[in-house]
């Protein structure tokens, strides 16, 4: 197996299992910004993938949204691009929609991918060119080819402010909470696509745009030139993400470019 792939699982399963104990037990929760929750689990879980990862790969570079970020890491070759929970909102309240995401850019492109949702014990897999799984088995994207037909997994927060409110005729739209979260369900074809026209940043989504094309489906990442990684700016404008044959479609119907 890849040395780097063995590493990520088991990272992620350790700060995994600090995280599961937290989850519906007491933790101390602090407000970074407006509507940006950190927690205890976060922190501990940082630290965690932090220790293990670097531990063991000490000239890699490191982009994670619960460390101070440094331009050190634009100068590394090999750089691991984390979230210690991708769904902070929806651990708080208890709901199993969040992922611990865990990505490696080798020279700006995602080599190795991992992301584990702890509450539900399923680890989603990708070293590029080796496909996708689920827990040991290959998975991939739908076939679906008709849009009209298609189930979208949108943000629970998104969905609540109405910005999924002109979709609904024609889709079954669902809320998720956790943009990897729901780029791994794409991915192994538990739905056809999503999108946000929100902005994320690389650690959002680093992992699950592996998992994505590795599973057969498509991605493009809004309000960037460069569909490269670890840029000195991880923020970007939006994400669309869905099988093969739907992405053209998808891309026409939100009037965005499909390159």
């Amino acid at each position: 197996m890849n040395s780097d792939l063995v590493l990520a699982e088991k990272a992620a399963r350790q700060a995994g299992e600090v995280v599961r104990g937290y989850f519906r037990s007491e933790f101390e929760v602090r407000e970074k910004g407006v509507d940006n929750p950190v927690t205890t689990a976060d922190l501990e879980a940082d630290q965690i993938l932090k220790t293990t990862l670097l531990g063991a790969r000490p000239e890699d570079g490191w982009l994670s949204e619960e460390t101070v970020d440094s331009p050190e890491r634009l100068s590394r070759s090999r750089v691991w691009i984390v979230d210690p929970i991708d769904g902070t909102k929806e651990f708080i309240k208890g709901v199993p929609q969040f992922a611990i995401s865990i990505a490696l850019a080798v020279e700006g492109e995602i080599a190795v991918a991992v992301i584990y949702n702890p509450a539900l014990d399923e680890m989603f897999c990708a070293v590029k060119g080796e496909g996708l799984t689920l827990n040991g088995e290959p998975v991939q994207t739908t076939p679906l080819a008709v849009l009209e037909s298609a189930s979208i997994l949108a943000s629970r927060s998104e969905v609540a402010r109405g910005e999924f409110d002109r979709f609904e005729d024609g889709f079954t739209i669902t809320p998720i909470g956790s943009i990897a979260y729901k780029l791994a369900l794409v991915a192994s074809g538990k739905a056809d696509l999503t999108f946000t026209l929100t902005p994320k940043n690389e650690w959002d989504f680093a992992a699950g745009t592996l998992l994505l094309t590795e599973g057969g489906g498509q991605f493009r990442i809004l309000g960037r030139d460069t569909q490269r990684f670890n840029q000195p700016d991880p923020l970007v404008k939006g994400l669309v993400a869905s099988n093969g044959p739907l992405y053209g479609p998808l891309m026409q119907m939100l009037e965005l470019p499909t390159r």
